[in-house]
């Protein structure tokens, strides 16, 4: 475990610090829809979507795909420099399934994106089953020349779990996703959920131990929040899905973090929306709030990201 990795006062390996460490300043994420669609919705794959997915919870209200797509990036740049004195940005293709159109067109929005001075990467959210062999050439191709990292979704382990949220593909092929990207000079990011109906309590500890057995660079872990509109909060106001407590989560979270290696970037450790929105559960913290209750736990614990790999 190389423990140089681990920030001292977080306990984990933060992505903001691993980017500094990378580019050698201060880097932020800008979000940028480019009006994908998703073969969750369309049919392709199923119709409606995953039972908890709502765009509008977690992207900026201005990021709109009838905004060009260099207005998003510059009024993002823009927030950030302001607000975090960013000096570098990786523009985050976010919304929807990134790569879920013909390579020509993915050819012209990332090449868009990468054509700005102060830019110094993409990263592409997408799902494992909406990778062409020719979308991963094209990112391979980029990767030559710039920061490239793709997001895949892959939320739960259980393919019953998957089945059940109507996430639309299965382990084996996140998997096989993993197994085509490795290699080739792109970093891949695993998003995941906690606290699926269901869900067994110990399903924590065996995703860190999928994690930790595969080439990857970063992760998104948040808890399973419902949003007004969606599936998930139907089931809510019926009584069927059950939001895990606070401390629940934290403490899954800590467990998680204990079980991966340091060498593993942590870019996101829980989920928020909109109060406007928000249906459960309603912990009413501030992000910084809940980002330092995880922090404070491992201080609690004594423990660190890695420690018990």
């Amino acid at each position: 475990m190389d423990l140089s990795l681990i920030h001292r006062d977080l306990r984990f390996n933060s992505y903001g610090s691993w980017l500094r460490r990378k580019f050698r300043c201060r880097i932020s994420k800008v979000n940028v829809d480019a009006g994908f669609t998703c073969p969750n919705r369309d049919g392709s794959r199923g119709t409606g979507g995953c039972i908890y997915c709502d765009n509008a919870s977690f992207s900026p209200g201005r990021t709109t795909p009838e905004i060009p797509l260099e207005v998003q990036m510059a009024e993002g740049m823009a927030y950030h420099r302001q607000r975090l004195g960013s000096e570098k940005f990786i523009i985050y293709f976010q919304k929807h399934t990134n790569t879920y159109a013909p390579v020509a067109l993915l050819r012209e929005l990332y090449g868009r994106a990468l054509a700005h001075t102060e830019v110094v990467g993409i990263s592409i959210g997408t799902r494992p089953d909406s990778l062409s062999d020719e979308a991963i050439d094209l990112l391979q191709e980029f990767a030559k020349t710039h920061y490239v990292c793709v997001e895949l979704g892959l939320q739960s382990m259980d393919d019953h779990v998957l089945q059940s949220i109507n996430r639309g593909h299965n382990l084996a092929e996140y998997l096989e996703a993993v197994d085509r990207i490795s290699g080739r000079g792109i970093d891949i990011c695993t998003h995941l959920i906690h606290g699926f109906p269901g869900e067994k309590r110990d399903s924590i500890l065996q995703v860190a131990g999928l994690i930790r057995s595969l080439p990857i660079d970063s992760v998104k872990l948040h808890q399973l929040h419902a949003v007004r509109g969606t599936r998930l909060a139907d089931l809510y106001f019926q009584g069927k899905f059950i939001p895990l407590a606070h401390s629940e989560y934290v403490a899954a979270a800590c467990d998680f973090l204990e079980r991966i290696p340091s060498r593993i970037a942590i870019q996101r450790l829980y989920g928020s929306a909109p109060l406007s929105i928000r249906v459960a559960p309603t912990w009413d913290l501030k992000n910084n709030q809940m980002w330092y209750s995880v922090v404070n736990e491992l201080k609690r614990r004594g423990t660190w990201q890695g420690c018990q790999v």
